[in-house]
């Protein structure tokens, strides 16, 4: 196939309207940058496409981290229902 797939469909703005920055300079709606929020559509569909990579393994990262968080929040109230017998 010679038609790069990218070519074929318009990337979607990622944006889903939670538009404040996290303490790393990130949206926390859609994780990007602030160039990669403003420049969005002035960018080519190539690094349009390299963004959403970009954004899928952000997203990977903040939910592992959310995922230890809520672990060791489960492993201190457990601790606390012990120390309390």
């Amino acid at each position: 196939m010679s038609v790069n797939q990218i070519e074929m469909f318009d990337l979607p703005n990622p944006c889903i309207g939670v538009c404040e920055s996290g303490p790393r300079g990130y949206c926390r709606g859609c994780l990007r940058s602030r160039d990669e929020r403003f420049q969005w559509y002035e960018k080519p569909e190539a690094e349009r496409a390299h963004i959403l990579k970009l954004i899928a393994g952000r997203q990977k990262r903040r939910e592992a981290f959310l995922r230890q968080q809520a672990q060791e929040e489960q492993a201190e109230q457990q601790q606390n229902q012990l120390d309390l017998l």
